[in-house]
């Protein structure tokens, strides 16, 4: 292939490669040419052209390919545009002689379509430069077109069109010889051809102004007889061709309009020329009498949906602006249409006329419309609905009995259908920004719709219901006052059938439409239901004229009830029951009784009555799951089987009674077939047979005349196959229209009146309004599911009998009816064998199989399509089911006969396609060796060129087997690649079929190969671009579906290799297919550019702007219609989210929106934040501007200037009128709002400089390109602040949500300029104003939660420090507070009352984090020192100053007020929140009335909301539990005041204090240890700490600390529950946190103790004491009793988790290999820190004997610690953990144990191993070279001065010590001499002489000796000074304790040694600095010791006088230097003298 890459062709490779491949090479080199020709140097290709042009005409004649050719054409007209165009005549000439050669052969047509292809693009490229030839090359071609077949016709017309466009006005002389030719060919034969006409003709009436004046008739005339027996493709473009006539025909184009004086048609003329279309089909006005007798021949259908998308066209071509002034004629014309007799002559083709009028108005209505356009519109349709609605009136009022006006109303019907239908999704889709519609009295749109449910036709009824439950699902607050005025009309008109029926579907509606408001509706409503549902049923025996609508009524609601779920239908549930058994009778004897009397009306009430209970019975089982117990269903089962028993005894009833109860008939089987499916079928085992019977004669249409059939196939035969049923369409944008087309019964045909229940049940997916098809087809599909789930559960007997009867009945039946009867049946079996499959069981033995195989082969022959593929459908699953070799190569070897023989496109078709489903479904391992065969008969099928029909069946069977066979099908790769290529270069293009299923080949193909893709060996290279080539193919091919299957190759390409596909060409290519008008190819677009952006992003998105900016440039605007702005495809991405419904496409686009947005968001800040911005502040006018006004007013005068920029801001999206495209709609603005959420969180992860203003400015002084966060915090505050304040509810949170992250993440940023202040403060205005509308007693409950929690985000954060600004906000929290007060049920419920209890709880929450923040800043400024005040003068001056400062009490001054009756209110809810979490076993224990803020009703929803607001609630309640000393004094006059609303039983006035301290206790206990016991993981991390804190915060209390150490267990189980905690979270906050806890309990069981022995040695009980505590006598800790045992447990946790090394397991594990200990990182350190002192405080716990049992372990962990964690830091500071296990130590050692006689012996032995453990710890060694000794030491002598005692003699510890010293002394770092002098001291002064004495004898000597040697290395730093100077500090100690009699000679060593340290007057001079002061110090100190020992002083200096005289010098040389330097020096030495190196804590 790499050879094919040269700009000439190389001749010499082409002719060494095989003949096969020589068109793949030739393909590859023009694809090349074409890349290279454009970048090409001119002068290059002026060079070669000559040989070029020879290559590219030779091609011509070499019989090209279509793909080839298409490229071919192109390349020879870029050349002559490009080089020069001397030659380009001969070229023309030739192709033209081409043309007109006589030679017909089929071999000379690829040469002949090649020539006409390239005259077209000539002309298209070159256009007015080929001057006048053209007059005869469109002659030569339209005399071609002539005799052409229909392949050159198609190509011929195709070049026409380019002709057209490059000549534009200039080849006005051929319009109309062209307009003549072509249309006679629109009624081709060949659907390709009348396409290329379509676009042929669409091309021409740019320039020829006649088709749209004179000829517009006729070209319509036209367009309707091309649409007759049209497909899909057609209809799209012929729908094109006629919308843009007549458009251009009321607009002409300004241009063409000026050259000729045209008369333009008028908008009526137009109009009722596309109606005649719809009306009247193709036809014309004059039927041959012919069709006159079939019966006024009704439109063709094909004709009727082609027109409505010519409608659509229509208006879409005229743009938005003209929808919109022209919607009321539009209207009323299309709302014509539907009342014409013409369109409404049966009922089915009533519903179709309907639905294509549905379709006009919401393709326009709905996409060319902004919101505020739409809601006008709205209001045209209300004024149409109640215009007709008067007319009807009219007609009902006048009693005299006139034709016309029956047929009136029953026009008006569909009149109403329509329009309330689109008026319901208008109102959906605006959701919330609806309500100025709803609310605006003029349009009275709620009146107007019930007005409607008055309706005769029930129809109309339905859809005014329908309407209500759109508006009540747009606007959740209508929904209470709807169902309350629904019910109050319902009991006042009960005497009118039309009002009893209207209402009741109204409330029936609105109650299915409860599921999507979160909100709900009160509890009440549903028993005001099930009142006016029995009140119906009751009374309907009372009136005959009644009695049908009010029994219909009376189930429809009781229906509709059970669709609000098992938590209000249980309530009503026994009644329930008893209504159903009632309907039924009892017994056998009953109906007998039954049958005998009642005449026909009694029984079509009857069965109504009985239909109906089953319905609601079905609506129950399908809605209330959880309610479905055994008991229950047994009890429906009674009703249930007689229902069945009265089955088989309706047709006797029907012969006597008439044949009009047939179909009420038909519903009770409907209803009993539905239920049946929905319960288990063993529960209906018995009536299997009876059952069965009924199913089999239900679909077989046994009893049934019509042929009517099942439209479950499409649903059961598999998605892929949808490509051989051909009209079986694809999800396209015209589905809802289309689907009239399809071939089964009444397909499309759905409609509510069909059954009047769908108006509550859920709308299925992609569907916007229910369409349940007429009766006959839903109960034939009922059957027909039912039988699937019947048949698995059926013995095999039965199963044999039900398929040989199959076989007997299709075999009775002939013609159309054999069709129907075998398709229903053929669906039964596919259903059947779907439930084996599903349920795991087989078919059966081999008389079933062999039965079901024949039944199954026959249709493999069926001329029908649709039966083939179902035939081989069944053929897999039966494989399937079967699951045996044997059977399976039984089938296979059948089919691969069939086809070796065949002839006949049938079988060859069918048995091709049953050998890909065998593949299919049993997977390539069990198919594997059919695989050669298989591919061989497929491959050589797929090459028949003489039918396309085999071609596409055997391709799509073989993309089956390839994805099946996964990578056993590896080895037929490479045949299998070069066919599909072969195919691709040489199938025509209009056989779109066979190119699609080439595409689906080629995708499995390139999934079995895989990542292998990505490989670079020969075979792999020529794999991968033979792909290549195949993926370019197709992309260039016309057909959508093609192009799409590229794009989904080329993504697969992507995953598995993705360097090898070219970004730079597919980007573009992606890009222009987003606008395309084919779903499915937006929708792989899409798939594949969201796969792009996961990985690659920044380049996708450069790659878009590169293709705008081309656009741009460009000449050849017209060839890309692309809409890339400057803001790039982010752009497009966010338009197309206004434009597509396609849930998929949506959810593709959110998808890549949402990877660009992660890769780039962060780089390129600005430009997502400004696309955030523009879809926010497009609001409509309805818009922000409304919030705004309100706050005007409120408001202060100064703060008018910010409000009216705001105001203007939201204005920014109205200025520019003449935009065609939509504002933003609030889905979009909803999901931008979500994606500002998200840049937050990403910038917060990217870098911190986002969050501070100082870096920010700093960085983008340096970087001026850079970008961060906090420069746009205004953009971001108005963004969050327009959605917080819009119209859409989802908008509103959105913007709540943004608000809440931006105060979270700024809160804490500082203002440079402005010390002391943040940079959130300029803000607050904004705030408070985004969150008032949200407290206005109008808005819906989880936004004001919602709001409440960014209230108490904003007054926690700190940001506001002026009471004054703090009180508007805290405002909106104080009103709140008294809507929580006025307790339960006070004002009217528009929401359930779960609603109230979520805003409630909110308000709670938001007051109990406000109060947290609140104490914590009071704590803090307590904890401060208080500031000096300021004298009286100057007060005035610092005014302003003094304002800024936080006063310490001020936040808790606002929460003051309101704590009285908060800390009720929380107490409340705690209870609530305790008795909600009891398990479901101690239900009975809930109070019957429900709690404080919940009923009982709703209590699963209510449990959610405490849930997520408890937490600190808790802490709050602890806060004030602690502050008021557990509510003292403040009880009393809470009952006084105690607001009415809460239980009062709770505290009544007879409770103690004790009491109620005790309940307070329980409760904040009890609710924390539930919780902590079991944390569900989704709770956030925050609830924790916030449980933690609360109950850290009430051990602080003295009440809850004597509470806790009196209960002992309760403290265990409290140290059990934390223990198991920090098993789970692993937080360090909560660790830190869970100690804190275990601190605060040791401490009151450690009061407790105290207060206890003190009692005791009060009492004067001596003896007793020592058994106090823990342990007693024994010493023995009981687990699960002992408080100490469970603290130790989880102290030993914390730190083996965190220095595995102390567990002692771990050492002698084989595997261990001794670490070297690390540094803890630092909250590690402060939790072991935290661990190992209240280690230290547990024996205090125990009694002396107790305390001996933990002590060893104790302390053995504790010197553990100070091993593990005493390692050096640079800094010399000393390690949280070591200075805690020092404290330690000396804690444990100086207790008061070690006085206690009984444990004498134990302690001392206890102290001296620990000792020797600390000895043998600290011993050198080279495994741990960074040991700590200072620590070690410091360990050590602690021992020494704390347990003396114990110590003194014990030679082995006084060795061991000796020796850790002296290597102190001797280390070489000086700061360990230093402090080893320093601990010497210490040991040295100890009072006991018997231990120090020891030690000066050993250590003294060495000490003197390491002074001595000073003088001959004198210090080089300051800290070996230090080290000498601590030295001399001990000697000099020594000198002082020594006695009289000794100091001669003590003195002797230490004089010396100073005097040596001195410098000779010389040196000074020179002497560094440290030098110096060594020489000061000592002058110092032998200038002070020799006043206080005078005479040993004389002694010692006389006895040596070379000491004397260096002394005296030295004496001189400081007093010569100036007496200010010798102050100065004298203050230094004296600082010096205090040791400088201070313990950071002192331990002795």
């Amino acid at each position: 292939m790499e050879l094919a890459h040269s700009l000439l062709l190389n001749e010499d490779a082409l002719a060494q490669i095989t003949e096969a491949k020589r068109p793949v090479f030739i393909f590859e080199w023009l694809r090349f040419l074409d890349k290279v020709l454009v970048a090409a140097n001119k002068v290059d290709v002026k060079e070669k052209q000559k040989k070029l042009v020879e290559q590219l005409t030779g091609l011509i004649s070499s019989a090209p390919g279509p793909p080839t050719r298409k490229l071919l054409a192109k390349n020879l007209a870029t050349l002559y545009s490009i080089g020069d165009t001397f030659t380009v005549f001969q070229t023309l000439d030739k192709c033209n002689e081409i043309i007109k050669s006589k030679d017909d052969t089929p071999a000379h047509l690829p040469t002949k379509l090649a020539a006409v292809a390239c005259v077209g693009a000539f002309y298209e490229k070159m256009g007015r430069m080929l001057g006048s030839s053209f007059p005869d090359t469109i002659n030569n071609l339209l005399k071609a077109l002539k005799s052409a077949e229909s392949q050159g016709r198609g190509e011929i017309l195709l070049s026409l069109q380019k002709v057209l466009s490059g000549l534009g006005g200039a080849a006005a002389s051929c319009h109309r010889d062209i307009y003549k030719n072509a249309r006679s060919l629109l009624t081709d034969r060949s659907m390709a051809v009348r396409c290329a006409v379509a676009k042929c003709l669409l091309e021409l009436q740019n320039e020829a102004v006649f088709m749209w004046t004179t000829e517009l008739e006729n070209v319509a005339t036209l367009c309707f007889k091309a649409l007759e027996g049209s497909n899909y493709g057609v209809r799209v473009a012929v729908a094109k061709l006629l919308g843009t006539v007549m458009a251009t025909a009321l607009m002409p184009k300004q241009a063409a309009v000026m050259r000729q004086n045209v008369k333009r048609a008028t908008l009526d003329e137009v109009l009722e020329l596309m109606a005649t279309g719809f009306l009247r089909g193709g036809s014309g006005f004059l039927k041959s009498g012919g069709e006159m007798l079939k019966g006024g021949g009704s439109v063709s259908r094909e004709v009727r949906v082609g027109v409505t998308q010519a409608y659509v066209v229509f208006v879409t071509t005229l743009g938005g602006q003209w929808l919109e002034r022209n919607f009321a004629t539009f209207l009323s014309h299309v709302l014509d249409l539907v009342s014409h007799p013409r369109a409404t002559q049966t009922h089915v083709e009533a519903v179709y006329s309907r639905r294509c009028v549905s379709f006009m108005l919401r393709a326009t209505l709905g996409g060319l419309l902004g919101e505020k356009a739409q809601i006008a519109a709205g209001k045209e349709i209300c004024q149409a609905i109640s215009k007709q609605m008067r007319a009807v009136e009219a007609v009902v009022n006048d009693i005299s009995e006139n034709k016309a006006g029956a047929a009136d109303v029953s026009a008006s019907q569909h009149v109403m259908v329509c329009a309330l239908k689109e008026l319901g999704s208008l109102v959906q889709s605006l959701s919330a920004t609806a309500s100025p519609l709803i609310q605006e009295p003029s349009v009275g749109l709620l009146e107007t719709v019930t007005s409607v449910l008055l309706h005769p036709s029930m129809a109309a009824r339905l859809a005014a219901a329908w309407c209500l439950r759109c508006v009540a699902v747009a606007l959740p607050y209508q929904l209470s006052p709807l169902l309350d005025r629904c019910a109050e009309r319902i009991n006042n008109l009960k005497s009118s059938p039309e009002a009893v029926s209207g209402y009741s579907f109204a409330m029936a509606a609105l109650l299915g439409g409860v599921h999507q408001c979160p909100l709900g509706i009160p509890h009440s409503k549903g028993k005001l239901v099930v009142s006016i549902a029995e009140d119906l049923l009751r009374t309907a025996a009372q009136n005959s004229r009644l009695s049908l609508q009010r029994t219909q009524a009376g189930w429809l609601l009781l229906g509709a009830l059970m669709t609000l779920g098992s938590s209000l239908v249980r309530y009503h549930l026994p009644k329930m029951l008893l209504l159903w058994r009632n309907v039924f009778p009892r017994s056998q004897k009953e109906l007998e009784a039954e049958k005998a009397r009642g005449d026909s009306f009694t029984w079509q009430v009857t069965l109504e009555g009985r239909a109906g209970a089953l319905c609601a019975m079905r609506s129950f089982v399908a809605h209330c799951p959880e309610l479905l117990t055994e008991d229950v269903i047994r009890r429906l089962m009674t009703p249930i089987e007689c229902a069945m028993t009265m089955m088989s005894h309706v047709p006797a009833i029907i012969k006597v009674h008439g044949a009009h109860l047939k179909a009420s008939a038909a519903m009770v089987r409907l209803r009993l077939y539905d239920i049946l499916a929905l319960l288990p079928p063993k529960t209906y085992e018995g009536s299997f047979n009876a059952l069965l019977r009924e199913l089999v004669a239900e679909f077989t249409l046994t009893d049934n005349s019509a042929n009517t059939t099942t439209s479950l196939l499409r649903s059961l035969c598999h998605y892929d196959d949808s490509v051989l049923m051909g009209s079986w369409l694809q999800e396209t944008d015209h589905k809802s229209i289309e689907d009239q087309l399809q071939p089964n019964s009444a397909s499309g045909s759905g409609a509510l009146e069909h059954d009047p229940s769908s108006i509550y049940l859920r709308v299925p997916v992609g569907e916007a309004i229910p369409g349940p098809l007429p009766l006959g087809v839903s109960v034939i599909d009922a059957s027909v599911a039912l039988f699937g789930v019947v048949f698995p559960h059926v013995s095999f007997k039965h199963r044999l009998q039900m398929l040989d009867h199959f076989a007997e009945c299709i075999k009775q039946a002939k013609g159309v009816r054999q069709q129907a009867v075998q398709l229903n049946i053929f669906t039964a079996v596919l259903s059947a064998l779907k439930g084996l499959a599903e349920n795991k069981s087989t078919l059966g033995p081999e008389e079933v199989r062999k039965s079901a195989l024949a039944l199954v082969m026959g249709a493999l022959d069926n001329p029908n399509p649709i039966l083939r593929c179902a035939a081989g459908e069944a053929l897999g699953r039966m494989a399937q089911v079967v699951g045996e070799a044997t059977f399976i190569a039984r089938m296979a070897q059948t089919s691969f006969d069939k086809l070796k023989s065949a002839r006949d496109v049938v079988s060859r078709t069918g048995h091709s396609l049953a050998l890909g489903c065998l593949h299919r479904y049993v997977g390539g391992i069990g198919s594997g060796q059919h695989l050669k065969t298989s591919v061989s008969i497929l491959l050589a099928l797929a090459q028949d060129g003489s039918s396309h029909e085999v071609q596409t069946w055997s391709l799509h069977s073989l993309a089956l087997i390839v994805d099946s066979s996964g990578p056993m099908y590896r080895g037929y790769v490479e045949p299998t690649l070069s066919l599909v290529l072969t195919l691709l270069l040489t199938v025509p293009p209009s056989h779109t079929e066979v190119h699609q299923c080439l595409g689906r080949c080629l995708g499995a193909l390139i999934t079995t190969v895989g990542p292998e893709l990505q490989g670079n060996g020969a075979t792999i290279s020529t794999i991968r671009s033979s792909c290549l080539v195949g993926c370019a193919i197709m992309q260039d091919h016309s057909d959508s579906l093609v192009q799409a299957a590229a794009i989904s190759c080329l993504q697969q390409l992507h995953m598995f290799a993705p360097r090898h596909v070219n970004l730079s060409s597919l980007v573009p290519c992606l890009c222009v297919h987003l606008c395309s008008s084919h779903l499915l190819l937006r929708r792989a677009a899409v798939a594949c550019l969201r796969q792009l952006a996961q990985r690659e992003a920044a380049e996708v998105c450069e790659y878009a702007m590169s293709l705008a900016k081309k656009a741009g440039d460009g000449k050849d605007n017209s060839t890309i219609n692309m809409n890339i702005t400057e803001t790039g495809l982010e752009g497009v991405l966010f338009g197309m989210l206004d434009r597509e419904t396609d849930r998929k496409l949506c959810s593709d686009i959110h998808d890549t929106l949402g990877h660009m947005l992660s890769s780039l968001a962060v780089e390129k800040l600005s430009h997502w934040l400004k696309l955030c911005k523009d879809v926010l502040a497009a609001t409509t006018d309805v818009g922000g501007a409304v919030a705004f006004e309100v706050e005007k007013d409120e408001e202060d005068s100064e703060k008018k200037d910010e409000m009216d920029d705001d105001t203007m801001f939201t204005g920014l999206g109205e200025d520019d009128k003449s935009k065609p495209s939509v504002a933003p709609r609030w889905v979009t603005r909803v999901f931008a709002a979500d994606c500002l959420c998200r840049i937050l969180l990403l910038c917060e992860n990217a870098d911190k400089a986002h969050f501070n203003l100082a870096a920010a400015r700093s960085a983008q002084a340096k970087n001026p390109k850079g970008d961060l966060l906090v420069l746009h915090l205004s953009d971001l505050i108005r963004m969050a602040f327009m959605a917080a304040t819009d119209h859409s509810n989802q908008l509103r949170m959105a913007g709540l949500q943004a608000l809440e992250d931006i105060i979270k993440k700024f809160a804490s940023v500082p203002e440079p300029e402005f010390p002391g202040h943040v940079i959130l403060e300029q803000y607050q205005a904004n705030v408070g104003a985004a969150l008032r509308p949200a407290f206005s007693p109008d808005t819906p409950s989880d936004i004001t939660a919602k709001a409440c929690q960014v209230c108490s985000t904003w007054i926690g954060s700190g940001v506001v420090s002026d009471l004054n600004d703090l009180r508007r906000v805290h405002n909106l929290l104080v009103s709140s507070l008294d809507k929580v007060q006025a307790g339960k049920g006070s004002s009217s419920q528009l929401y359930s009352e779960s609603a109230t209890t979520m805003e409630k709880l909110a308000v709670l929450k938001a007051w109990a984090e406000v109060y947290v923040v609140a104490m914590k800043i009071k704590k803090e400024a307590e904890s401060k020192p208080a500031k000096p005040v300021k004298s009286g003068d100057e007060d005035e001056d610092e005014e302003d100053l003094g304002a800024d400062v936080l006063p310490p009490d001020s936040l808790i001054t606002l929460v003051q007020p309101e704590l009285p009756s908060l800390s009720h209110l929380w107490l409340a809810m705690l209870r609530d929140y305790a008795l909600l979490t009891l398990p479901a076993e101690f239900s009975s224990q809930l109070p019957p009335d429900g709690g404080a803020f919940y009923t009982p009703e709703t209590i699963d929803t209510a449990r959610l909301h405490y849930r997520s607001s408890w937490a600190p609630v808790l802490h709050a309640v602890a806060l004030w539990l602690n502050s008021t000393g557990f509510g003292e004094g403040q009880d009393q006059e809470e009952i006084s005041s105690k607001p009415p609303s809460l239980p009062q039983g709770s505290c009544s006035a007879t409770k103690t204090f004790e009491e109620s301290v005790k309940d307070r206790m329980h409760l904040m206990l009890g609710v924390s240890i539930e919780f902590l016991c079991f944390p569900r993981p989704e709770e956030p991390i925050e609830h924790v700490m916030s449980c933690l804190q609360a109950l850290c915060t009430l051990l602080e209390s003295p009440c809850a600390k004597t509470h806790i150490a009196e209960d002992q267990l309760l403290a265990v189980e409290l140290l059990n529950v934390l223990h198991r905690l920090l098993l789970t979270r692993d937080p360090p906050a909560i660790q830190l946190q869970v100690t804190a806890v275990v601190q605060e309990t040791i401490r009151a069981a450690q009061d407790h103790l105290q207060k206890q022995r003190t009692g005791k040695e009060e009492e004067g009980e001596k003896d007793t004491q020592a058994c106090l505590g823990e342990g007693g006598d024994t010493g023995e800790l009981v687990p699960g009793k002992s408080l100490v045992y469970a603290a130790m447990e989880l102290l030993v946790f914390i730190l083996v988790r965190h220095l595995p090394q102390l567990n002692s397991r771990v050492k002698e594990s084989p595997s261990h290999t001794p670490l070297r200990p690390q540094r803890l990182p630092e909250e590690s350190a402060c939790l072991v820190a935290n661990t190992v002192s209240i280690l230290a405080e547990l024996p205090l716990l125990c009694s002396p004997a107790g305390s001996m049992t933990i002590l060893p372990t104790v302390l053995y962990l504790i010197t553990g610690v100070l091993r593990e964690t005493a390692i050096k830091t640079a800094d010399n500071s000393v390690p949280v953990p070591v200075s805690a296990a020092l404290q330690g130590i000396k804690t444990i050692i100086t207790s008061p144990m070690a006085q206690e006689e009984i444990i004498q012996m134990q302690w001392t032995g206890l102290v001296r191993s620990s000792l020797a453990s600390v000895l043998d710890h600290s011993q050198p060694d080279e495994s741990r070279p960074d040991m700590d000794e200072v620590s070690m030491l410091t360990a050590i002598t602690l021992f020494l001065l704390s347990a003396s005692t114990e110590l003194i003699g014990v030679v082995v510890l006084q060795k061991g010590c000796m020796d850790r010293f002296q290597n102190a002394l001797n280390s070489s770092d000086p700061w360990v001499q230093a402090r080893c002098y320093q601990l010497l001291l210490s040991v040295f002064q100890h009072s006991s002489r018997a231990l120090s004495t020891p030690y000066i004898h050993a250590l003294a000597p060495l000490m003197v000796e390491k002074l001595k040697a000073v003088e001959r290395s004198r210090p080089g730093t300051t800290a070996e000074l230090q080290a000498v100077q601590e030295g001399i500090r001990v000697l000099e100690n020594l000198v002082s304790m020594g006695e009289e009699k000794n100091r001669v000679q003590l003195l002797a060593l230490l004089v010396p040694t100073l005097v040596s340290y001195l410098l000779d007057e010389n040196a000074i001079s020179s002497a560094p600095q440290v030098s110096k002061g060594l020489h000061d110090f000592a002058l110092q100190n032998l200038m002070r010791i020799g006043p206080l020992y005078p005479a040993a002083f004389k002694i010692v200096i006389g006895a040596a006088p070379e000491l004397k005289t260096r002394l005296e010098s030295a004496i001189r040389a400081n007093q010569a230097s100036s007496k200010a330097k010798a102050a100065a020096r004298q203050a230094q030495p004296t600082v010096q003298a205090a040791p400088t190196i201070k313990l950071k804590k002192s331990f002795f």
